[in-house]
């Protein structure tokens, strides 16, 4: 039985897309920096979400643990941006529902910040009208705390065949009476067929629910576009609110989704070669951004098909939702004999959570957690077995290391238990706790610590050990220098006072 929500405080303003991927999450995470730099409490809102890159979010329905801790859930890392653009802790009421990709036809379902379970499909779409009540829920937990709900719809808003069990975008805006903006993307063209296509498929009630539309992502000259806006208002009678630039910035910011990775990567070339096989069900690869943005790194993202290059000085091997399907398709790739080669040379490896159990000798999924139960056989490189259960240990870290001296931070968020004599020889010591292992000779290392290279200490320690050079680069600094640089960009390029007028 859920209790009934405070009463909302302010109004909101609901962002749905003519498709994925138009550019919804940068813009509410750029107009939350914006609104709340003129002093106003803003809080961002996506019913559903699917991704593999989660933050630790508080959770403040239960009781703090034995310990005195704060129970933690997990949400989409969008959200997790855009509270922080807002300046405000991340909830697991920003993001109520996170889809976890774990197989082509299904996914985690995590409620809340808790999982549900591993959920086909098919079956999925018949529970989520089921979910519709803890959703609102959260939406009106989190509007009670606001003065501005900045809402993100999800993916396109015009699939017709979801529209039964839509949960995120029209049939949730009409739940809680939201005005809607939609958002097209000029850079991939078409978007003027997708603005009129997606007023012919909205019923004509949604399409009274839509006070404007914005064009994202705009490159060129706008008076050359500008008949397009035209003929879009006169067709649509949507009135036209204005165009975002595309802006350069955007890949400085965390990536909500793997589909960051069919872009060209943003390393800026540097002595020390790091090697990243793009693994199945990739997660959290956000872990990585500082080193790509080191300039003494080259980072490459290795893709399927090509082979781990012989001059790579580090393979990393980065988090994935399916340890064992992920061994399974580096073997499938190759990438276990291009690795053991590698160590043959005297390259070094390290793993990050799912990385660093495929690094053991062996990976136990009895109960099927995250696929047929069964297991697979590691890489060896470390003496560890890992059994994956279903409780999942979700914590936030802000230390320091005492095999280092350096400061971590960074968060923890997986499931499995990780034994063996590996663990003798630990990679950290954080609190006065071993975590992860280091081979004898010191070149292969893993751990379960996300964002271990956001902390500059930690990173010029790691580099400088390696052989390349620090640049003692604040990569947190550089992440809210960003989100002051885009919502500087949408004060110039959109009327933000006639946007937030239209929020009720």
């Amino acid at each position: 039985m859920l209790t009934p929500a405070p009463p909302r405080r302010g109004p909101a303003l609901m962002i749905q897309g003519t498709s994925s991927d138009v550019g919804k999450s940068l813009l509410v995470a750029g107009l939350c920096r914006a609104y709340a730099r003129r002093g106003l409490t803003v809080a961002p809102f996506k019913a559903q979400n699917m991704s593999n890159n989660a933050a630790v979010a508080a959770d403040g329905d239960l009781p703090p643990g034995p310990d005195g801790t704060v129970r933690r859930g997990e949400i989409g890392r969008a959200q997790a941006l855009q509270a922080r653009a807002a300046g405000r802790a991340p909830s697991i009421h920003m993001n109520p529902i996170l889809l976890k990709p774990q197989a082509m036809v299904g996914s985690q379902v995590v409620l809340r910040g808790r999982a549900l379970g591993n959920w086909p499909a098919r079956h999925y779409h018949k529970l989520k009208p089921a979910l519709m009540p803890a959703v609102i829920d959260s939406y009106n937990r989190t509007a009670a705390e606001a003065d501005l709900v900045l809402v993100e719809g999800a993916g396109a808003a015009t699939e017709t065949h979801l529209r039964r069990s839509d949960i995120a975008n029209m049939r949730f805006a009409e739940a809680v009476d939201l005005p809607v903006v939609l958002l097209t993307d000029n850079d991939r063209g078409g978007a003027l067929a997708a603005m009129v296509g997606s007023w012919l498929l909205h019923t004509e009630a949604e399409r009274d629910r839509i006070v404007g539309y914005l064009v994202n992502k705009f490159r060129g000259y706008f008076s050359l576009y500008e008949p397009a806006c035209r003929t879009i208002t006169e067709t649509t009678g949507w009135p036209f609110l204005g165009v975002a630039r595309w802006f350069d910035g955007a890949a400085l910011l965390p990536a909500e989704d793997a589909l960051a990775l069919e872009r060209p990567g943003r390393s800026e070339g540097g002595a020390l070669k790091v090697a990243v096989p793009q693994i199945d069900r990739v997660a959290n690869f956000d872990d990585l951004d500082p080193l790509s943005s080191e300039p003494g790194v080259d980072l490459i993202w290795v893709k399927p098909g090509q082979t781990i290059p012989a001059d790579a000085d580090v393979v990393l091997l980065p988090g994935s939702k399916t340890t064992r399907p992920a061994l399974e398709a580096l073997r499938r790739q190759g990438w276990d004999i291009d690795i053991l080669a590698h160590v043959r040379r005297g390259g070094r490896v390290v793993g990050i959570c799912a990385g660093y159990q495929m690094l053991g000798r062996m990976v136990r999924d009895p109960d099927g957690i995250e696929g047929a139960p069964g297991e697979t056989e590691g890489l060896g490189l470390l003496d560890l077995e890992t059994t994956i259960t279903d409780d999942k240990r979700l914590i936030e870290i802000d230390t320091v290391d005492t095999i280092s001296g350096a400061r971590i931070t960074g968060y923890e968020m997986h499931m499995g238990r990780t034994v063996g004599p590996g663990l003798a020889q630990p990679w950290l010591r954080l609190d006065g706790q071993d975590e992860g292992a280091v081979s004898a000779d010191g070149r292969v290392m893993g751990g379960y610590v996300h964002g271990l290279f956001g902390a500059a200490d930690y990173r010029d320690h790691w580099l400088t050990a390696l052989g390349g050079r620090a640049s003692g680069r604040d990569h947190e600094a550089q992440i809210e220098t960003t989100l002051d640089a885009l919502a500087d960009q949408l004060e110039t390029d959109m009327d933000l006072d006639a946007l937030l007028a239209l929020a009720r």
